[in-house]
This record gives C-alpha cells, sequence and structure tokens, in this order.
C-alpha cells in the first residue's frame, strides 16, 4: 500500500504579533513589541500550504488557538467580564497579558511528536502533544493541541492519541522540532533521531546557562515507549549546549531532514561523532549526509537565514525538493543552498517562499508544519474536511481578508473589539473546517 508524508499546517492567528518571550530564540526576542501583521502572516502561511500542494505534498490545515486565552485567567483568580479580565491583568502583571496573547501556536512543528504506522509495534500511527513545559506561554497550547489532534485523527483503528507528557521540568517536551526519521522510503522501518537539551540527572548544570535547554531525554524516552517503538530503532543525541546558548533553541535550527537526506551543521551535535557511528553502524549505504561546516555557514548565519528550517519532500520516486525562506538568499547561506543542489543527492530542486512574518518571531517554512506519515488507508480515516483543495484554499483566503487586521500592535490588544473580531473569525472557521464546538467561548 501506498504510504506518503501529509503536512499539517499551522494557520496564523488573528491576534498574531511579536511578544519576545521565548528566551533563546533571537529573532523573538530582536522584534518584541513590534507592529505585526496578522493578514498578512496568514495569507503567506496558506501560500506556503498551496504551493506544497501544487508539488503533489497533501496539506491539512491545522486551527488557530484561541487568543487571549482567558480561561488560564480565570484559573488565577482574574472575575468579572472579557474586557475587565484583561484590563485587570495587564494592571497586576503585563507579562502574563503577553503570555495570554502569544502567536506560537502557529508552529505546528512543536504541536506532536508523531511515529508511524510502520514503525509501532502495534500498527497505530502514534501521536503525542508536546507539553511545552519550558515557557508558561507555550504550556497553554497542549490541551487544546490534544482535542484538535484527537478530532483529526478519531479513527481508533488506525491511531492513537495520547495525552501530552506531565508538565514538569523532567518530562518538557517540544515536539517534532527536535525529532528526526531516517528511511529509504516513508513505508519502510524507520530509525528514529531523538535530540534532548538535558537530562533531569543535570540538577544545575543546564539550568544555569542563559538560556534554557528545551527538550529532555527522559520526555524523548518516554514517547519511544508510549508509541511502541523498538528502541533498538532510536538513538538519542544532545545537543550542542553552546549552540543553544547562540540561539538554537530547538534542532530543527541545525538540522533537517527527509527519507534518506539529512542535513546538518557541524556544531549541532554535542558530539558528532557518536552520532556519525551510530549512523554509519545502523543505515545503509544509499543515505545521503550532509555536514555543513562552519567556515562554510557560521551558527550566527545558520539562525539568522534560518536555512535548516527549510523544508524537503519527497515529489517523486528519489526526487526531493528543498522549500527554503526567501532570507536564506542572504550571505554564505545562498552558497550553502547552491552547493546542496550541485551535491550528489536526491536533492534536484530549490525553491524559496515568503513567510517573513514568521521569521520575524522565529520561525522558518519548517516550523508551521507537522509532518505525518500515513499509508492510504490511515489518509481516508482523517478528518476529510480539514485537508486542503482549491475550494477550501480560495475560501479560507476570503475567511482571512475578510476578518484579520492588517496591523496589530501592542496598544492594540486592548481594544475590546479585537476580541470580539477573533472569537467571530474562529467561530466561522470551526463551521468552515467543520469542527464542531472547539474553543473555550463557543
Amino acid at each position: 500500500m501506498k504510504t506518503i508524508e501529509v503536512n499539517f499546517d499551522g494557520l496564523v492567528g488573528p491576534t498574531h504579533g511579536y511578544s519576545g518571550l521565548s528566551l533563546g530564540n533571537m529573532a523573538s526576542e530582536k522584534n518584541s513589541h513590534r507592529v505585526s501583521n496578522p493578514r498578512e502572516a496568514a495569507l503567506q502561511g496558506l501560500k506556503k500550504m498551496k504551493f506544497l500542494q501544487t508539488l503533489g505534498i497533501p496539506q491539512g490545515v491545522f486551527p488557530p488557538h484561541e487568543r487571549p486565552y482567558l480561561p488560564v485567567l480565570r484559573q488565577l483568580g482574574f472575575t468579572g467580564g472579557d474586557e475587565k479580565i484583561l484590563t485587570d491583568t495587564f494592571k497586576a502583571s503585563p507579562q502574563l497579558f503577553w503570555d495570554v496573547f502569544a502567536a506560537s501556536a502557529m508552529w505546528t512543528a512543536n504541536a506532536a511528536t508523531v511515529t508511524p504506522s510502520v514503525d509501532a509495534q502495534d500498527g497505530l500511527v502514534h501521536f503525542t502533544p508536546a507539553n511545552l513545559h519550558t515557557f508558561f506561554h507555550r504550556s497553554l497550547e497542549a490541551s487544546l493541541t490534544h482535542k484538535i489532534l484527537e478530532k483529526f485523527f478519531s479513527n481508533k483503528q488506525y491511531f492513537k492519541v495520547h495525552d501530552p507528557l506531565p508538565a514538569h521540568d523532567h518530562f518538557s517536551d517540544e515536539g517534532a522540532a527536535n525529532h528526526h526519521r531516517f528511511c529509504s522510503q516513508y513505508g519502510s522501518l524507520g530509525m528514529h533521531l531523538f535530540v534532548y537539551g538535558r537530562s533531569a540527572e543535570d540538577k544545575e548544570k543546564f539550568f544555569n546557562q542563559h538560556y534554557p535547554a528545551r527538550q529532555t531525554l527522559e520526555a524523548s524516552r518516554a514517547i519511544v515507549r508510549l508509541h511502541r517503538i523498538n528502541p533498538e530503532q532510536c538513538f538519542f543525541a544532545r545537543q550542542n549546549p553552546e549552540a543553544i546558548q547562540q540561539g538554537v533553541f530547538h534542532h530543527d535550527v541545525v538540522s533537517v531532514g527527509n527519507e534518506n537526506v539529512f542535513l546538518y551543521h557541524e556544531e549541532a551535535f554535542a558530539d558528532l561523532e557518536v552520532f556519525l557511528q551510530f549512523c554509519q553502524k545502523k543505515l545503509n549505504q544509499y543515505f545521503y549526509f550532509f555536514p555543513v561546516s562552519s567556515r562554510n555557514l557560521s551558527l550566527k548565519e545558520a539562525v539568522k537565514s534560518y536555512l535548516f528550517n527549510s523544508q524537503i519532500v519527497t515529489v517523486s520516486p528519489g526526487e526531493m525538493a528543498l522549500i527554503a525562506p526567501q532570507e536564506s538568499q542572504e550571505d554564505s547561506a545562498k552558497a550553502v543552498l547552491l552547493a546542496i543542489l550541485a551535491a550528489d543527492n536526491p536533492i534536484k530542486t530549490l525553491h524559496f517562499v515568503d513567510c517573513h512574518q514568521s521569521m520575524l518571531n522565529g520561525g522558518g517554512p519548517a516550523c508551521l508544519r507537522l509532518r505525518v506519515v500515513l499509508t492510504e488507508a490511515e489518509l481516508k480515516a482523517c478528518k476529510p474536511s480539514v485537508m486542503l483543495d482549491d475550494f477550501l484554499y480560495e475560501r479560507l483566503v476570503k475567511w482571512v481578508k475578510k476578518h484579520y487586521r492588517d496591523r496589530l500592535s501592542h496598544g492594540d490588544l486592548h481594544d475590546p473589539r479585537l476580541l470580539e473580531e477573533s472569537y467571530t473569525a474562529l467561530d466561522e472557521l470551526t463551521q468552515l473546517l467543520d469542527l464542531g464546538t472547539l474553543y473555550n467561548f463557543q
């Protein structure tokens, strides 16, 4: 049976903005409180989805989270109407106010970790929503992500959606941004690379760094158990702690792969030789590895250009395309991309996409999508109303243009009309995607 990879892209929400909440994410910190353009952000994301669809990559649409997220404010003791709660929150804690408006759920690569049925000993496709425990604003995403995944993949004959891991530092989980699957083709047995920043056994060592190491070894090991993956198919590698301090907050900032192709920066791993020994032992000669040296591209340039946050997609057997952010046409990144294109590997075409609104907040093309490998039968068992086609694309474009503002400053977040506009837009979206009741305000 044919097996394919489906991309479920996060749709940017109507309150998209830049709050600088993500310590260690250089773009997020640099552009804090910058005026945003939610309409442009959402249209850029939709255009990327549409382009990938034209390449033959099935696309699903992941709905935005409701922001501001008022249930947590009520849980924290704020009372009264919605406008009063937001006003009182800002007076009590501006930081908490920005947290509940965070736009970070748009980056669906952090939504979950996914295991294809071919790799699971029970033959199911497994999903574990990320708890995103490191930062409060991101931890608010886990419950709705779990609900969305259950709506998308409700057929228990094919799918198993797990609860998020316990919300504790020991099990801090950032989703697919720190996971890679090597395989000769999507339907073949895969080898899984789990990259972690710290372990619970590290104690103070990795907590005393300026920027936090987010993914834990314990979380990755728990996912292997939950997803029923044979441990012999898994390898756990530590992120280079010095790279984390230079802005490599997720491993997909310094590595990207697809099937039997893997691109990585030479400073990506704490112990590169151990990783290469694993590859030599477990993978055959038909795998293509492309290391990028610091001489050709420094970590600083990699973080600035988000070259490694490109997408590599299979467009036909043995032929792949690389989808890069337009920012990687600058400096040394363009030369690296051209070298990859000229090298002996399945990547035959290079495309640049505009996701500038996302890049300003620290997320490139790969951040916006969750990769799900499915058989034809499993794809048919997914919720069909969220799969992008020409008709849905046009409806979503019209929906964005109808409801989204083209300018949003931090002062605008105090506008009570924004909350009403957002609720109206999201309520209409659930009807467009046939999701029923999804949000707390419905």
